[in-house]
């Protein structure tokens, strides 16, 4: 399926010619070896792919033994994979790397040797138990590869021609008209109850069949429970106990992840770092109190105070009703139905952060709490940078009637914030100098 990120690979082969190595960071099933390899067979002469999760003990001895003596070590990999390798014609791909730290270490000398280039893709990359015993190549660029966003899911139902004209409706602030309007929140309803693993969206679009779709990301979420148990030692309970809390965690009115639903008198620190884990494995999406509201948002981010967010909203579709049929998963009858109530906030947020997430932003909130003085309470659902300004963020729903805390951030820090943006699930409108857009938008901003 046709993915953004490869026009990113292509960038980085035209710009470095072989200078660096390039190294694939994301969740498990989202892509990052599909893509690697597809991009290799595409744009070199030939491809080699080593798969470290599944290491011949064969090729690992030529890892230990031969490395000195580079002409042997590329002539014995050619051996056993039956490649030729053609001098800067060849990708060499590092796959799961970081169950084998000591290739990527490897790097720097490999990317100084000259010959061919080299694209690394793993999970888990920073976690300390996988870099604690070798020294990390600068000679690496380090990219982010998400689900797939609501573009490339259109693309995969065979649709390239929508989100052009949305564009154009979002630059020029044009509403697009209801008939249109409604049919593409059909569609991103559909992209809301898929989520954008590539398995999940392959299976829909081949079948159109949810419960299908289902199926497969019952399988990823297993899978992520069980690289839990096996990586996380030491805090696998509490890391397992964030991850099964999220969905209740946001199904609740202030989205803040409240430790005290896990554990009565639990702290941060006892927590850190299995939020951290969950971090580092790209499966949830971190959204940070920003408590001074400036340019330097991550200057300001307050970590101890966190929305947690899904990484996949699919997946979180079906996290929510994990151990139940599919015909028993109310949020997709009601989702289609366009009846959602008490869950509408926690989908329609989660979509809005991972939408963010895949253009690139950094997620933050603003929340401040002052009972004795109501003028300064309030939550902002996100912070964005655009256009050089600090820009509020709020997420609401279709029937909504009032935006207070918007008006009170507005007010307070009136001239050092850019425009506003209110994100829900009707046509674009301007009313009090604030932009509404339908959520599908999200992805523009």
């Amino acid at each position: 399926m046709k993915r953004k990120i490869y026009e990113r690979l292509l960038e980085w082969k035209e710009r470095d010619k072989g200078s660096c190595a390039l190294l694939l960071d994301g969740a498990r099933r989202v892509g990052k070896s599909y893509i690697a390899e597809q991009f290799g067979r595409n744009e070199y002469k030939s491809c080699l792919m080593i798969d470290f999760a599944h290491l011949p003990q064969e090729v690992r001895t030529v890892f230990e033994n031969d490395i000195s003596d580079l002409d042997l070590f590329f002539n014995k990999l050619s051996a056993y994979y039956r490649k030729t390798l053609h001098r800067r014609e060849t990708l060499i791909i590092f796959d799961e790397v970081q169950r084998y730290p000591q290739a990527r270490q490897l790097i720097k000398y490999l990317v100084a040797d000259g010959r061919f280039d080299y694209m690394e893709t793993g999970s888990l990359i920073s976690l300390r138990m996988n870099v604690e015993d070798i020294v990390i190549p600068s000679e690496e660029e380090h990219v982010e590869m998400f689900p797939m966003d609501f573009e490339e899911f259109l693309w995969a139902m065979g649709d390239e021609v929508t989100v052009p004209y949305l564009r154009d409706c979002f630059e020029g602030n044009r509403p697009l008209g209801q008939a249109l309007h409604r049919r593409v929140m059909n569609d991103f309803r559909q992209y809301i109850l898929v989520g954008g693993m590539p398995q999940a969206v392959k299976a829909y679009a081949d079948t159109k069949s949810f419960e299908e779709a289902d199926r497969i990301k019952k399988r990823i979420l297993t899978l992520y429970r069980e690289d839990i148990t096996k990586f996380a030692k030491g805090y696998e309970a509490k890391v397992l106990a964030i991850f099964d809390e999220m969905p209740s965690q946001l199904a609740r009115a202030e989205k803040k992840y409240k430790l005290s639903d896990i554990r009565k008198g639990a702290r941060f620190r006892e927590y850190e770092n299995a939020f951290r884990w969950l971090t580092e494995a790209m499966t949830v999406n971190d959204c940070y109190n920003a408590t001074e509201p400036g340019l330097g948002l991550a200057m300001s981010g307050e970590h101890t105070t966190r929305k947690c967010y899904m990484a996949d909203t699919g997946l979180l579709v079906t996290h929510s009703f994990m151990d139940e049929t599919f015909t028993e998963n109310e949020l997709y009858r009601d989702i289609l139905l366009d009846r959602l109530h008490v869950n509408e906030g926690m989908l329609m947020e989660n979509v809005v952060a991972q939408e963010l997430r895949a253009g690139g932003h950094k997620l933050f909130f603003y929340s401040r709490t002052d009972k004795s003085r109501r003028e300064n309470h309030m939550e902002i659902d996100f912070l964005i940078r655009r256009k050089r300004k600090i820009c509020p963020v709020e997420v609401k729903s279709g029937a909504y009637r009032q935006h207070s805390s918007l008006d009170k951030f507005r007010t307070k820090f009136e001239g050092k914030i850019g425009q506003s943006y209110i994100l829900y699930t009707k046509d674009v409108l301007i009313k009090d100098d604030v932009i509404h857009l339908p959520v599908y938008m999200a992805m523009f901003l």
